[in-house]
């Protein structure tokens, strides 16, 4: 069943709410690699059949985005930069630290989202991954510039490498 212009309108109102909250605190507290990381993610959820943000208040789902792209991304680590603590996040969003750990593990779990995702990974973490350049073949870790270079096409088509 197709959305009613209504129901669209909706979407895409709170979509642009999202991504302007989203982007305020990446320019305040992060850089512009999460400010596209976040806008990015903002525009899959809302072409969900269901959309998720449909449910719950604004801010606890821009908070939710940001803490999801931060747990993938190791925010939370003092050794990366940027690096903003776990807690400042549902701080500067005015809510709990329990509703943003909560909506936040919906979002991984909804993208199947992990540490380096291919397409929900700052440059830098991409850059930084040990398994860069790596595929698993039968259970074993292979360099890819062991593969025949048909296999490298194949894998480069598949989006894999």
């Amino acid at each position: 069943m197709a959305r009613t212009k209504a129901e669209k309108e909706k979407i895409e109102a709170i979509s642009q709410e999202l991504i302007k909250m989203t982007g305020e605190f990446c320019d305040q507290y992060l850089d512009e690699d999460y400010k596209q990381l976040a806008e990015k993610l903002i525009l899959k959820m809302k072409r969900k059949w269901q959309v998720p943000f449909l449910r719950g208040r604004v801010n606890t789902w821009a908070a939710a985005i940001i803490y999801a792209l931060g747990q993938i991304n190791f925010l939370f680590d003092h050794n990366t930069e940027p690096y903003v603590a776990a807690r400042d996040i549902p701080q500067y969003f005015g809510i709990s630290q329990s509703t943003v750990g909560q909506k936040a593990k919906t979002i991984p779990d909804m993208f199947n989202l992990r540490y380096r995702h291919p397409e929900f990974s700052t440059p830098r973490m991409r850059d930084s991954d040990p398994f860069k350049g790596m595929v698993m073949i039968d259970g074993l870790i292979v360099p890819v510039s062991m593969l025949s270079p048909e296999v490298q096409e194949e894998l480069r088509r598949r989006g894999i490498i």
